[in-house]
């Protein structure tokens, strides 16, 4: 049993999507997707920077879009789906939840609507590595921070204020080895992102809509969802609430899985599974070179 993920913001870097544009037909697929979202993804995925690719408003389609890119390339079907943070709008895309181009136009108002609340008032998140959740998550609140991404496998990512991430950094819960900023423009996931969730929910009422073709797993609790206006219900108002991808993977356990591929750019997912789902062999594909052994773990893997 294969389980597809995507990956959520911060995992983008330099010149990722080069390799990708080089396959048969990618160029012209991103170019059309450019032009219906009014955003060169081309040009940022192969020649911006770290700090222009940083932008909210452009790390999230570009996110989707190479991951879209990337899991088309496999040509094979998973056994189920699920993303982390931005990346559950890739999945439900795979899903058949949203067509491929109505997903890049609501992933472009998510990350223009999340840039304009992140610019309210000057905010971020860090990862936390180590430490029990049992100590951590008191002295988050203590701090006035939210406990943003609940990775699972050791990992909780905090969000909140650049003073209190700061707070953070010099008062460690105990059994936190490091904290480690993130590659993100705001605190995702929390309050902070409320003014977000009205203009996703005007979006949302445009699309449309259908039923998942296959399990679609949902940050919200780790539940699998069976409607398409369910999944998009959650989209909405996954901006300003955590992210629970430990839930995520307790699901894969108790739905079989034994391996898990991470679509385009992937890595941080399988890190995470390798840690967490002993015995699930992963694959992450950062470039096409990868694509003949995830097809191959594929084969062996999906009924």
């Amino acid at each position: 049993m294969l389980v597809l993920v995507a990956p959520g913001q911060g995992a983008q870097t330099p010149g990722f999507l080069t390799p990708w544009l080089e396959l048969p037909g990618a160029a012209d697929r991103i170019a059309a997707w450019s032009d219906a979202i009014e955003l060169d993804l081309a040009h940022f995925g192969t020649k911006a920077d770290a700090d222009e690719i940083r932008d909210t408003s452009v790390a999230q389609p570009l996110l989707v879009a190479a991951g879209l890119l990337s899991a088309e390339a496999l040509g094979l079907r998973p056994n189920a789906v699920a993303g982390h943070s931005v990346g559950e709008i890739t999945a439900a895309a795979l899903a058949g939840v949203l067509d491929e181009t109505a997903a890049l136009r609501f992933v472009r108002t998510r990350g223009l609507a999340m840039a304009e609340a992140a610019a309210i008032v000057e905010t971020g998140m860090s990862a936390l590595l180590g430490g029990d959740p049992e100590v951590t998550l008191p002295h988050l609140e203590k701090l006035g921070l939210t406990p943003a991404n609940v990775n699972g496998a050791g990992q909780i990512v905090a969000a909140g204020t650049l003073e209190q991430l700061a707070a953070l950094e010099a008062d460690k819960p105990e059994g936190v080895r490091r904290v480690v900023p993130l590659k993100v423009a705001g605190a995702f996931h929390t309050l902070h992102m409320e003014p977000a969730v009205a203009k996703l929910a005007a979006a949302a009422r445009e699309l449309t809509v259908a039923d998942p073709t296959l399990p679609y797993v949902s940050n919200k609790d780790g539940a699998q969802v069976a409607t398409g206006a369910e999944v998009v219900s959650r989209l909405v108002g996954q901006v300003a609430n955590p992210v629970r991808w430990d839930l995520c993977m307790e699901t894969f356990k108790a739905l079989g899985a034994t391996a898990l591929i991470e679509v385009c750019p992937g890595g941080t997912l399988t890190g995470l599974a390798k840690r967490a789902l002993p015995g699930v062999e992963t694959l992450a594909l950062k470039t096409p070179d990868d694509l003949d052994a995830a097809r191959t773990l594929l084969s062996e893997h999906t009924a």
